[in-house]
């Protein structure tokens, strides 16, 4: 028990017994500092003996959990089944040497970035935006779980990079999978993908991993986390799930499940041999199947020949979100995205598949299990299934090259996996069959190969359905344009899905003129899922007068809000010190659109009725909307490449959409200001509902007024409590009426848009002159200094990782202490401090903000 030392934090979730008296001040999402007296709750039980009122206790004791901060919950559990305390033989040294074995695992260090994850993480909340999260290596994840004889969806650490160390309170089994971070369980090795006993009191360390990122801690019986919206996985981002929302830190203690050392199903002795497992390299092949957007109206036909026969780098600025490859810019067919944006990767916005190859910009990002459900991006190819576990792997300056399957290689792929999972888990590690990627080649395939069904003839609108990887479906209609009918034609289908019940969909997420169906592989294939949704729609009622439940929903904005101008200045300096949109976005929408100067920018965005077309763009219930009025909708380039950082609930416009940003995370919209949160972790509101912890619905209108920087963040912290509610009015949105109000502006929108073609031309000739239209994304790093340059006597100070120098503290001739920050440093989208190794004088520092560094590459240098 450390001594009944204090735990402080978030508690994430507080359960107690029916049958007892609960006198507590706690509730779920609260934050226990250290200020205040320890006592979280008093359960009180009456009997008529002394037997009875034990028993009832140690029952409601049982029954209750105090998740995300540690307490003394076991250490009652256990003085109550204490003999002398049974008996009533109660004493004042009794306590004294009391020390009960806890299920629980003591982290002594976190490492650099640990997490809580179960398989296969939160599904069914894609179109409100939030990511399945799970292990990003599922297969080593997976075969951990088989081997303890686990449930499928124990969960289990994940660790990034460098592991970190834990103390078992209690005996134990364990297993670990994934990278080899040379695991040791008191300084003695510990093999991988076996079972190992490890005794109560016992320390297992991990170092980093030289080859693969990501190392799994699986646990006989699994962790003992509280699920969140059908989950117990991390997001680290929207700060739920997982323990305490966040990865986890020195001094966390994380209990276990009651079966854990019972003993696994498969037995001690079951061990998977090197050549099944899982092998990491520094140089992979990744099986991706063509589409949803590999097709000629976005790239030229030679682009799959140049995807797969190109050695792809893995940037330094990767993580779960989604991983970034340094590369040669795509064959493009077009010059812009028209109504979706001045590049040629902008498309009007639709759901992402996990795994999917997302060209932000030039810039090419394979999406993790916590990326964004919705966008605004061409995706050429997505990930098989089978193959999805080596993006967890893909170590920043690792190799990498795409091969093309078809659906068919890929599900079978998929189905020789789980066979192979089936028999880890029943002990029959010797009949495993290998899982090899098929031989193919670009030339194999055509550009059109993703495109299952097309029709136009006799139709409104033309119908399009895309592969996107062996699990997902795009079902698109119409053109390339933005038009409001397009996005209800997907909403008759999506409800359409929903009651017909003949397809076991596991999402359903529309975008603007798509609808993407998520199917369960394991019981419809993919081109029967295409059928079955052709016979659908082609029973969808028409269109004519459709008519919405919606709501009018005003918020408050904070214009050119602080935190989005510390965003801009951020990108400008350590991503693209010359985007034509640096160093004020807003004056950049000025010119975009023709406007005579930025008050118009600004009156425009506060006359705006915006209608919410989809939910999750980015994350957690963030809207998509355009205004009802197309004299409102400003047209805009998105960044290329994307932000890495953007502040929670920015509000910024790409395209001919508004987004507010449901949480901090990469990004591309321009900004115009800040608002309320879209999403409330803490507690039901008046805004936000029980079970449903977002802010919108589809097909609400959304109308900003202005407040300034200092009231919104009163209004911030009211919000999430109640203290302050959205102004929400119910009504319908009608679409008869609305097309007959489009009509009667007809004439002055036409100008409006004539006006925003103009000055969007003369934009992007202004980037040909400038030689701003082709940005090559990635700056060249500096040349290291020579250790010659060193002075006798001077300690070299050197970048333990690839990365980007975000900050430097350290000047020449200044006096440090051990353990001072030098600099800071940006790599796999965290912030790392590189700090002072011995006491000194700084002598030289070699690098500057914005500089993209390597790994030993020498940074300061200290004389001591």
């Amino acid at each position: 028990m450390q001594g009944f030392r204090p735990s402080a934090g978030q508690l994430d979730k507080a359960l107690f017994s029916d049958d007892a008296r609960n006198e507590t001040w706690v509730r779920d999402g609260l934050t226990v500092t250290t200020l205040y007296d320890p006592m979280l709750a008093k359960i009180i039980v009456r009997g008529d003996n002394r037997e009875e009122a034990i028993r009832k206790l140690a029952d409601a004791l049982s029954q209750s959990r105090f998740y995300g901060i540690t307490t003394n919950l076991q250490y009652l559990q256990q003085l109550l089944a204490n003999e002398d305390c049974v008996s009533g033989n109660v004493y004042t040294q009794l306590l004294n040497g009391f020390e009960p074995a806890e299920r629980a695992l003591e982290v002594l260090d976190g490492g650099v970035q640990t997490t809580v994850q179960d398989y296969p993480g939160r599904v069914g909340y894609w179109d409100v935006g939030v990511p399945p999260c799970g292990p990003m290596d599922p297969l080593s994840f997976r075969i951990g779980n088989k081997l303890l004889g686990n449930d499928n969806n124990a969960s289990g650490l994940e660790m990034t990079l460098r592991g970190g160390s834990f103390r078992f309170r209690s005996d134990m089994i364990f297993c670990v999978t994934g990278a080899d971070m040379q695991p040791a369980l008191d300084d003695e090795p510990v093999p991988a993908y076996r079972p190992v006993h490890a005794r109560r009191g016992q320390v297992l360390t991990f170092g980093e991993a030289k080859e693969g990122m990501r190392a799994y801690l699986l646990i006989g019986g699994g962790f003992d986390i509280p699920d969140v919206l059908g989950s117990s996985s991390t997001f680290t981002l929207g700060n739920f799930g997982g323990h305490g929302g966040r990865a986890i830190r020195t001094g966390d203690v994380l209990n276990v499940n009651a079966n854990a050392g019972v003993g696994a199903s498969a037995g001690d002795d079951s061990s998977l041999a090197v050549a099944h497992r899982p092998e990491m390299t520094k140089a992979w092949t990744i099986g991706v199947i063509p589409g949803p957007h590999c097709t000629e109206e976005f790239l030229l036909p030679d682009y799959l020949t140049q995807l797969t026969e190109t050695d792809w780098e893995v940037h330094y600025n990767s993580s779960r979100t989604g991983i970034r490859l340094i590369g040669p810019a795509p064959l493009w067919t077009r010059e812009d995205g028209g109504e979706a944006g001045l590049h040629p990767s902008n498309i009007h916005d639709n759901a992402y598949a996990v795994g999917t190859l997302d060209l932000t910009g030039d810039m090419p990002i394979l999406l993790g299990p916590d990326g964004p459900s919705l966008g605004g991006f061409v995706c050429p190819v997505t990930t098989a299934t089978a193959e999805l576990w080596k993006l967890g792997q893909l170590h920043p300056g690792d190799k990498l090259r795409f091969r093309l399957l078809t659906l068919q290689e890929a599900d079978a792929l998929r189905v020789a996996q789980e066979r192979n999972l089936q028999a880890i888990g029943a002990g029959e590690c010797e009949e495993l069959e290998p899982v090899v990627l098929p031989s193919s080649a670009a030339s194999d395939f055509r550009s059109d190969y993703p495109i299952l069904y097309r029709m136009e003839e006799g139709r409104r609108y033309p119908l399009a359905i895309r592969c996107s990887g062996d699990q997902y479906l795009l079902v698109e209609y119409g053109r390339l344009e933005l038009d409001l009918m397009l996005r209800f034609q997907a909403h008759a289908l999506m409800q359409a899905i929903k009651e017909a019940g003949s397809i076991p969909a596991l999402d359903l997420t529309p975008g603007i003129r798509s609808l993407q169906v998520h199917i369960d592989p394991a019981k419809m294939t993919i081109t029967e899922a295409c059928r079955r949704i052709v016979e659908i729609e082609r029973s969808l009622p028409p269109l004519e007068s459709i008519r919405v439940p919606s709501r009018i929903v005003r918020l408050p904005l904070s214009w050119d809000d602080p935190a989005t101008r510390v965003a801009i200045d951020r990108y400008q300096q350590n991503v693209r010190p010359d985007a034509p949109w640096c160093p004020s976005n807003i004056e950049f929408i000025r010119r975009v659109n023709g406007l005579s100067n930025t008050e118009e920018v600004k009156r425009i965005v506060f006359e705006a009725n915006y209608l919410v077309l989809g939910l999750g763009d980015v994350y957690l219930g963030a809207p998509v909307a355009t205004p009802t009025d197309p004299r409102h909708r400003l047209v805009t380039t998105k960044y290329n490449p994307a932000r890495t950082w953007t502040p929670e609930n920015a509000v910024g416009i790409g395209g001919a959409y508004m987004c507010v940003y449901g949480m901090e995370g990469p990004g591309g919209y321009q900004f115009v200001g800040r608002t309320v949160q879209m999403w409330n972790r803490l507690r039901s509101t008046e805004s936000f509902k029980p079970g449903q912890p977002w802010l919108l619905r589809f097909f609400d209108q959304i109308q900003f007024y202005s407040v300034d920087a200092d009231e919104l963040l009163v209004l911030r912290e009211d919000f999430l409590r109640g203290r302050y509610e959205a102004d929400i009015t119910e009504t319908t949105f009608d679409l008869g009426d609305y097309l007959q109000f489009l009509d009667s502006i007809k004439e002055s929108a036409d100008a409006f848009r004539s006006l925003q073609l103009k000055a969007f031309q003369e934009e992007r000739e202004s980037w040909k002159r400038l030689g701003l239209a082709e940005y090559v994304s990635e700056q060249e790093a500096a040349k290291p200094a020579e250790e010659d340059e060193l002075p006798a006597g001077a300690v070299a100070v050197r970048s333990p990782m690839p990365g980007s120098v975000w900050k430097v503290l350290a000047s020449a001739g200044q006096a440090v202490k051990k353990g001072d920050t030098l600099i800071i440093q940006e790599s796999m989208k965290m912030e790392f401090a590189q700090q002072a190794p011995c006491d000194g004088i700084v002598g030289s520092v070699f690098v500057e903000p914005g500089e993209s560094v390597h790994s030993g590459q020498l940074i300061v240098s200290i004389i001591r």
